[in-house]
């Protein structure tokens, strides 16, 4: 069995991660407001999600 001579150091093991690096989420458009909202989310604009309406807007009193 395959054993390690020695310890190995943080900075060496952190290596193997330091080449991540994070992207932009990808938008698409509303089919409800035509807004750009992120894939597979609620709209932030209109509430609604695969047609129905998930958050109802508020309405003013005015």
């Amino acid at each position: 069995m395959a054993v390690p001579k020695g310890k190995q150091s943080k900075s060496r093991t952190d290596k193997r991660f330091a080449n991540y690096k994070a992207t932009a989420p990808t938008l698409v458009e509303c089919p409800h407001c035509h807004e750009l909202m992120q894939a597979h989310r609620v709209c932030k604009n209109c509430g609604y999600y695969d047609k129905t309406e998930v958050i109802a807007e508020k309405k003013s009193k005015d």
